[in-house]
């Protein structure tokens, strides 16, 4: 297929007029639109339809680690702030029934190739907690071989060694995700995160020094206090560290959904301009420095596996972002963890006592979920096509699903002119594709594709972030 031009082009007016709320799109449909009348009962048919379907159909884990020892007053995550770290222990003899609870139901043939542990703050656990957590799902799944395998775990800096990180690597971790943020003083004392420079460093050496074969660091822009001089400090130390991958995210202020969001004063943030002139800053300073923008938020030097998958076509987007592994069922364990098994989507409850008390009662812990019918999937094709490679084509998509394009999605094709003639995208001899400049937009074109967005339009819609 190959890549896209790796260097988009900022185009403030443009981005000031599109910066509305929408989807990020880790799924389609978006978690708003799952129902409790989907349960434990309706996920196990969906996996026994999909052993039936892709008998040796790899698999992906997610595992959720709630915890947190202090509040970052950005954070919009799930997680639970407690300095108890006797309250792990009792987390992961929940996580362990869960587990066996759920491994059953998938064909013992079907290979593990990706183990994610995400948060919270994965390592609130001691690395010893982790390698008997990783030992427990190696005793429930089958893992395919090393060099297949895609071992990812995010860490919070102030809280790992160097000497973790060669532990974590011998239980077989082989990426790091390091959250950062913004190195400036201000701002880190604004969001009640104060980290090193020399100390996060330490980490991605010791990430090195191990043989981990990738390191990502994530940056927010947005933050209280935040100045373009400040963070142009900040993307300089980061590229000099020459992270295989950095993801750059837009910070969300939903104070309403997020309490600790209420500690952060509203005349300390950018304003909408100042905010654009960050996202600028860290667009042409990575773009300097040979990152590849893949799409969204994220970044990648040119060797890495996610830009080498967007130039072979096949890479794909998920709830742990952009991904290698596409053709794979996603099993979500812990608190609000979201499964994706066949054509469905689960999600676990969001407090602890519920997730327990299923779990106690001999349940899988199913809060709510869907089952996808044909329009969902075709629509979720167009929507991974379009956030991970910026283009589609009308006739390739018709195959695949035994339509003609331009029928199915007539009420479309008004809104995207709409976007052509604002410059977001051209029109090709086989269906449309990205510009430079749209490509920061990839979320709104792909808005014009969501079903469930349209008809929410006269109804309380579902309250989403800003696309910029």
């Amino acid at each position: 297929m190959g890549t896209l031009s790796p260097s988009p082009l900022f185009d403030a007016d443009l981005l000031r007029r599109y910066d509305t709320p929408g989807p990020r799109y880790t799924s389609y449909p978006t978690a708003p639109q799952f129902s409790a009348s989907f349960g434990a009962q309706q996920l196990r048919d969906q996996a026994a339809a999909s052993n039936r379907q892709a008998q040796t159909r790899p698999l992906s884990l997610y595992v959720h680690i709630p915890f947190c020892t202090s509040p970052c007053f950005y954070c919009g995550c799930n997680r639970v702030i407690t300095r108890d770290k006797a309250r792990a222990e009792l987390y992961l003899d929940y996580l362990y029934r869960e587990i066996a609870r759920m491994a059953p139901l998938f064909d013992s043939g079907r290979p593990v190739v990706q183990l994610h542990f995400g948060g919270g703050t994965p390592n609130f656990l001691t690395p010893a907690q982790i390698a008997d957590c990783v030992a427990e799902l190696r005793s429930q799944f089958s893992f395919a071989a090393p060099e297949r395998m895609d071992f990812s775990i995010e860490l919070d800096p102030r809280f790992v060694t160097p000497a973790d990180i060669g532990e974590l690597a011998s239980i077989g971790f082989n990426r790091a995700s390091l959250g950062v943020q913004d190195f400036d003083p201000e701002v880190q004392k604004a969001v009640n995160r104060v980290q090193g420079v020399e100390e996060t460093l330490a980490i991605v050496a010791a990430c090195r020094e191990h043989g981990m074969r990738s390191v990502n660091i994530d940056l927010i822009y947005g933050l209280p206090k935040q100045t373009r001089a400040g963070f142009l400090r900040t993307l300089e130390i980061v590229v000099q560290a020459r992270p295989d991958r950095i993801a750059v995210y837009s910070y969300a202020h939903l104070p309403q959904l997020f309490k600790p969001q209420q500690r952060i004063a509203l005349e300390d943030l950018p304003s909408p301009e100042e905010k654009l002139q960050l996202l600028q800053c860290a667009i042409e300073q990575l773009v300097e420095a040979g990152y590849v923008y893949i799409g969204m938020d994220h970044f990648a030097l040119p060797g890495d596996e996610l830009a080498r998958a967007q130039e072979r076509g096949d890479l794909h987007r998920n709830f742990m972002g952009y991904t290698t592994h596409a053709e794979s069922d996603l099993l979500g364990f812990g608190v609000s963890a979201i499964s994706h098994v066949g054509d469905s989507f689960s999600q676990n409850p969001r407090d602890i006592a519920s997730w327990e008390r299923a779990i106690d009662d001999g349940r899988l812990p199913v809060w709510r979920g869907m089952p996808l019918d044909r329009d969902d999937v075709l629509r979720a094709d167009v929507i991974q096509e379009l956030m991970c490679h910026g283009r589609l084509d009308y006739g390739r998509i018709g195959r695949r699903h035994g339509i003609a394009f331009t029928e199915y999605f007539a009420d479309a094709l008004p809104r995207l002119q709409t976007l052509a003639d604002d410059g977001l995208l051209t029109f090709t001899r086989v269906g449309f594709q990205a510009t430079p400049r749209g490509r920061l937009l990839l979320r709104v074109i792909a808005m014009c594709f969501d079903r469930y967005l349209h008809a929410a339009a006269s109804a309380e819609a579902p309250r989403f972030s800003r696309t910029v």
